[in-house]
């Protein structure tokens, strides 16, 4: 299996990260669907969902929401927040949306927090492009948050700790053959576990091929989570939003 297949699946993965700071994101998601200027009532996809916290938050903002990620143990946890206009499925971000899940077409894709570039073939990266262009409307956006690969290579800390829920992990970062590489060390009841994170560094140019294969055009570049202009040096984050081509 992946290391994305496993990793994501095990409860070690949402202790390290317990402590995401979800009103930053609360926040993003309100300046960027405000930006965009989605009605309410649109459908929206929430592409690698996580445990729906987003996804809760934007069906609470008025919209229709469907949550898909790869975790099983995560799409069973969301299945307590459904209701008539929030759904989730166990679904691979490269397979097609549409018609396998028999679901209408999306107003919106929403794939947020650097939750691209696991995948080691480009082809796979491109069955993703391919399968939201699918279940996209017309003139519909697909928004890509992803890491900003040169502001990665210039922070990058080799080595820290962290103290989880009384579990002491030791995360080791590199970068390699285009990928930035995190293991992570930790034991617990006396086992000793090791997972990694592998996730390539998709320059703004990469990123844009797929995107123009695809149907899409990117209208706007944001280098952080409060929309400010993106900078190559120094914005934390390279947020794509794309517009798919009308067919008129």
């Amino acid at each position: 299996m992946a290391w994305f297949e496993t990793w994501f699946d095990t409860p070690y993965y949402h202790i390290l990260y317990k402590d995401r700071d979800f009103a930053e994101a609360e926040n993003f998601i309100t300046l960027l669907i405000s930006n965009l200027n989605i009605p309410k009532d649109s459908k929206i996809i929430d592409l690698a969902c996580g445990k729906g916290r987003h996804s809760v938050f934007l069906n609470k903002m008025g919209y229709e929401v469907l949550g898909l990620d790869l975790s099983p143990q995560s799409i069973e946890h969301n299945k307590q927040f459904e209701n008539s206009d929030l759904k989730f499925e166990v679904h691979d971000m490269r397979a097609e949306i549409f018609p396998e899940l028999s679901v209408e077409k999306a107003d919106a894709v929403l794939n947020l927090f650097t939750s691209f570039g696991y995948f080691e073939d480009e082809n796979d990266d491109r069955k993703v492009f391919q399968s939201i262009s699918n279940i996209l409307k017309d003139d519909g956006y697909f928004v890509l948050d992803f890491l900003n690969a040169k502001w990665v290579e210039n922070t990058l800390i080799k080595e820290d700790q962290t103290t989880k829920e009384g579990i002491d992990f030791t995360i080791k970062k590199k970068i390699e053959d285009q990928h930035v590489i995190k293991d992570i060390f930790f034991k617990d009841q006396g086992k000793d576990y090791h997972f990694f994170e592998k996730v390539k560094l998709h320059t703004l140019e990469e990123i844009n091929s797929y995107a123009l294969e695809f149907g899409f055009e990117r209208v706007q570049i944001f280098g952080d989570y409060h929309l400010n202009e993106f900078n190559l040096e120094s914005s934390p984050r390279c947020i794509n939003v794309f517009k798919k081509k009308s067919h008129d």
